[in-house]
């Protein structure tokens, strides 16, 4: 099969599920252009910040377009290209993108609650109380893998004599230098676009300026680190992006992303052209593999397929960025669909981008299984994919070494913006977990005493979330990928229950979510007894370095479990009693500085 005709065909499906099925569920449900967001009704200079639709949609795109659609994409592809890109596209136009849309705009008609809040007003304290435990717990796991990624993505390799093998290391040591310079110059492209009030042209000429820049210091300055030395730079910078005010770091840094990652995109798909054209886009990976014999082994298509691709299709972790962070820089209601529900078509195609790179280098790499081999070395995913766009920009005259290293930068992009955005909504559930009654996360600090006011605390509540995602990282993320695929997949049906009962509890229509929970729920717990069955056998094998990290990982295993059955009990047991239209949307809520700026809109 050529790349050509995968690519285009799932363009097309993708455009055409936006267009008609997203349209028709923002129609079902109701949107009002005319509306005030709670991003301009409650606008604090902190978390609450309206922003363009671009700007929103870059904020969503780069936050949930992690190491999830490159990663489990091609760890799946053991199972035959043709079933992950099935599950891909069906999973992503009916259940990813519904998922996403769904909870960002529960979040806006209810003054941008948090799912978790979302939960304790349609469900329960209990369940919120449980649910906030859960989704902390998720954001370790996702914590240790991708920052395990991107430590490895960078890290050098040095020779018996302790010297850098700069021919090795020279991509991942430049992306890391441009990773470290993009932190500050998101910060003061943030400052600069709101100190000159940049928008449109303007905005995206300094940005592409500041590109170039930080790509040329990058590649004349290569830092040269082990992976442990990259756990701590990356620390450091996780511990202020988790902390700081959304709008100083979180949000410009989005917006370079998502240019970054629209330009990757397209030289993705011109390269599967020109590759094409060259008669070298040919996919030889099996389109089907040996089912049985997998099965065999071990590995069962069903819930490994499923669980194992993530992001691509569906995505717990998308609900808490909806909710906590996107729904708060909506500033117009009919910018939802294209943030909630474009944003997952976009991230679903670049799984498809993922699929098909992986499958044209299967001639030369083996791609089956989680890795591949290249001269005996062990490749990651995203090196299999970084290397394969490569190879297409190459193809139409990019040298090299830039496009190695472009590439580098993009791939790890990937996984860090997902990771800062998750270490945010980790710091939040924390201290939210504190809250009395109804509170957001950001009040339960000034309105706490005693014990709850110091781990309710920023600063508290960031380190412990991040020491936690730390030590589990040390286990590497081929042995947490698993347990983080199957919790994210519940968290995302636990998600699908609340939505639901949402839509009954406000009169909408919520029978298009009652199929992606049954499947997700049988998935999920399916999977998770089979990590723990895993972990349990590692146990009684394994030295004292596998019995400290896959103890750690049954902890986890065991407590996601238990939490996910009472979340789904309390869910679903509201979604059988609820009275249809029994809960209306919230009355408007109204900050000092939203009156301000909103004007007669406010009166």
């Amino acid at each position: 099969m050529n790349g050509i005709v995968i690519v285009l065909f799932a363009a097309v499906v993708l455009v055409a599920g936006y267009a008609l099925y997203g349209r028709w569920l923002a129609k079902s449900w109701g949107v009002d252009a005319d509306a005030i967001t709670p991003a301009r009704r409650m606008e604090d200079g902190k978390n609450f910040s309206p922003a363009s639709c671009f700007t929103a949609f870059s904020h969503q795109f780069s936050s949930i377009c992690g190491a999830g659609p490159v990663t489990g994409t091609i760890a799946a592809m053991m199972f035959g290209w043709l079933p992950v890109l099935l599950w891909v596209l069906v999973g992503g136009i009916f259940f990813g993108a519904v998922h996403d849309f769904g909870a960002l705009y529960a979040s806006v008609k209810n003054n941008g609650k948090s799912l978790a809040q979302l939960i304790e007003k349609y469900i329960g304290h209990t369940g919120r109380k449980l649910f906030l435990i859960f989704s902390w717990l998720f954001t370790i796991i996702v914590i240790a893998a991708f920052v395990d990624m991107v430590a490895g993505t960078f890290q050098a390799t040095f020779g018996a004599d302790g010297a850098v093998d700069v021919a090795k290391s020279y991509a991942g040591g430049a992306a890391g230098t441009i990773s470290i310079l993009f932190t500050f110059v998101a910060i003061a492209f943030g400052w600069a676009s709101r100190r000159f009030g940049l928008s449109g042209l303007p905005q995206l000429v300094l940005a592409v300026v500041l590109f170039v820049l930080m790509f040329a210091v990058g590649m004349q300055l290569p830092l040269y680190l082990s992976k442990y030395g990259w756990f701590a730079v990356i620390a450091i910078y996780l511990l202020f992006a988790a902390a700081m005010p959304i709008q100083t770091l979180k949000q410009p840094r989005d917006y370079l992303t998502s240019i970054m990652m629209i330009v990757m995109i397209v030289c993705a798909v011109v390269g599967v052209f020109v590759l094409g054209a060259n008669g070298q886009a040919q996919m030889t990976a099996p389109m089907v593999a040996d089912i049985g014999a997998l099965a065999d082994k071990g590995s069962y298509i069903f819930p490994l397929l499923f669980v194992s691709v993530a992001c691509g299709a569906l995505s717990g972790f998308h609900s808490l960025v909806s909710t906590n962070t996107s729904s708060k820089q909506v500033s117009n209601e009919k910018d939802m669909l294209p943030v909630g529900y474009g944003a997952m078509v976009a991230e679903s195609f670049v799984g498809v981008l993922a699929i098909v790179f992986a499958a044209i280098m299967f001639s030369d790499l083996n791609t089956a299984g989680t890795g591949a081999l290249n001269n005996g070395v062990a490749a990651t995913p995203f090196q299999i994919f970084s290397q394969g766009v490569a190879r297409g920009m190459t193809a139409f005259g990019v040298d090299s070494t830039l496009a190695t290293v472009f590439m580098t930068m993009c791939v790890s992009a990937l996984a860090l913006t997902s990771v800062d955005a998750v270490a945010r909504i980790g710091r939040l559930s924390f201290q939210e977990f504190f809250a009395k009654g109804d509170d957001a996360a950001e009040d339960v600090e000034s309105e706490s005493t005693g014990a709850a006011k110091f781990f309710s605390n920023t600063w508290v509540a960031t380190v412990v979330t991040l020491l936690l995602g730390f030590a589990l990282a040390f286990g590497g993320y081929n042995n947490i990928w698993p347990l983080f695929g199957a919790s994210n997949q519940l968290l995302g049906g636990m998600t699908m229950i609340a939505l639901a009962v949402f839509c009954k509890c406000t009169g909408r229509k919520g029978w298009m979510l009652y199929v992606p929970v049954a499947f997700l729920l049988v998935c999920t717990f399916t999977s998770l007894v089979q990590s723990i069955i895993g972990c349990v056998n590692a146990l009684a094998t394994g030295g004292a370095a596998v019995i400290a990290t896959s103890g750690l990982q049954l902890v986890f295993a065991i407590l996601i479990v238990i939490l996910g059955i009472f979340v789904a009990y309390h869910c679903l047991r509201e979604l059988f009693t609820k009275q249809s239209g029994s809960i209306p949307d919230e009355e408007p809520e109204w900050s000092e500085l939203g009156r301000e700026h909103c004007g007669t809109e406010a009166k």
